[in-house]
């Protein structure tokens, strides 16, 4: 008998012919994660074994793993040989008091009883041994797990760790998160990274009219990012230039509208320069001018790659309780401007439109403005602590 950590999947159980190639990313993914400990890992069907760690480490050990995408769950569990005796005998050892139920699931039909019979067994050897303890089968206090595998191991364990969930990092291809300093951002591109996206990020910064601390501030809600997805780098672009044009040459009203266009062309040579697959904003729908649906269709026009926005049906409450798991809240909320507030229009349009816009970008150089605000580029490469 020897004291291990289950490692439950999510939607990998999901997948055609491709499955193997999932179930290897995940777990490069998880050995990358948990490459400062010694361990051993196995697979066995539908699990992952984690093994051979000092115990000393088992609480660090699974607070890493709750931060890797495509796990769902984790069990602190007893690996013990499968045989009646030995199941029977570990069963007795377990203390409980209040009320339980027994799951079994026997993956491996050559052991003798059925499930619903071990079920049965079971729960009358801990009846037995726990004087304090009584069945409860539709809301019981404890459910104590016990799974027979294929290769001759038995599981038993009676607690499961929610884990980050969604699809291993890497299995959706790479794509540029648009990282400013709000909460929407940051948020955006940790769910498109629970979708298997693995992260660059592009920021916009008009120094001197936003301040050194606001460009720190995104470097730091970058690095908090890292914690689920291990490395990203991180494309620093001066927008100085291009909003003092916008200011001087186009209405004001679409001075925004103009904004968000230019951005969004850097972005997208950004991925091409770069072979990222599309452009991730934390827009959400109506929550500002910017983001009604006239402005993101006139946004998008100007771009060829998709533009996820994960967060488009999203409440600010919604986003905030997911911010706060994460823990890039506070920092987000860090009272330093991003340039999306320099040269603020008194009454933006809510419904623009492509031809209006175009019009405006007419007495611009655009292509010159992008070449220069690419040309700025600074480029750090973010990771974990």
């Amino acid at each position: 008998m020897k004291k291990v950590l289950l490692l439950k999947f999510g939607e990998l159980f999901l997948k055609g012919k491709n499955k193997k190639d999932f179930e290897n990313l995940l777990l490069n993914n998880i050995k990358a994660k948990l490459s400062s400990y010694e361990f051993k890992i196995s697979y066995t069907l539908g699990r992952m074994v984690v093994s051979d760690y000092d115990i000393d480490d088992e609480w660090a050990i699974v607070e890493e793993l709750k931060t890797v995408f495509g796990l769902i769950g984790i069990s602190k569990a007893v690996e013990i040989d499968t045989s009646e005796e030995n199941i029977f005998s570990y069963a007795s050892t377990i203390s409980l008091s209040g009320t339980f139920r027994v799951n079994a699931k026997r993956a491996d039909k050559k052991f003798p009883l059925s499930s619903m019979e071990l079920e049965r067994k079971l729960g009358e050897v801990l009846l037995n041994h726990n004087e304090n303890l009584k069945v409860d089968l539709h809301n019981p206090e404890h459910i104590v797990y016990v799974e027979i595998r294929f290769n001759n191991k038995t599981y038993i364990y009676h607690e499961t760790i929610k884990c980050a969930g969604g699809l291993p990092l890497g299995s959706a291809g790479k794509a540029l998160l648009l990282l400013s300093g709000g909460i929407d951002s940051p948020v955006a591109g940790f769910l498109m990274a629970k979708r298997g996206l693995k992260l660059e990020a592009v920021h916009f910064h008009s120094y001197p009219y936003t301040s050194e601390q606001a460009k720190e501030k995104v470097i730091e809600l970058g690095r908090k990012l890292t914690k689920y997805c291990d490395e990203i780098k991180l494309h620093i672009v001066s927008f100085t230039k291009v909003q003092e044009q916008i200011h001087m040459n186009c209405d004001s009203e679409y001075m925004i509208t103009i904004m968000r266009r230019i951005m969004m062309r850097v972005a997208e040579r950004i991925c091409k320069e770069n072979d990222l697959g599309a452009i991730i904003t934390g827009e959400s729908l109506g929550q500002v001018a910017s983001q009604t649906m006239p402005s993101i269709n006139v946004t998008n026009s100007v771009v060829s790659l998709p533009v996820f926005r994960p967060l488009i049906a999203f409440d600010k409450e919604d986003i905030i309780e997911v911010a706060k798991e994460i823990d890039t809240y506070d920092t987000s909320i860090l009272p330093y401007e991003d340039c999306c507030t320099v040269f603020l229009p008194k009454y933006p349009v809510i419904k623009p439109t492509i031809r209006r816009a175009e019009y405006n970008e007419k007495f611009l150089n655009i292509d010159a403005l992008v070449d220069e605000a690419i040309n700025t580029k600074e480029v750090m490469v973010l990771k974990r602590d």
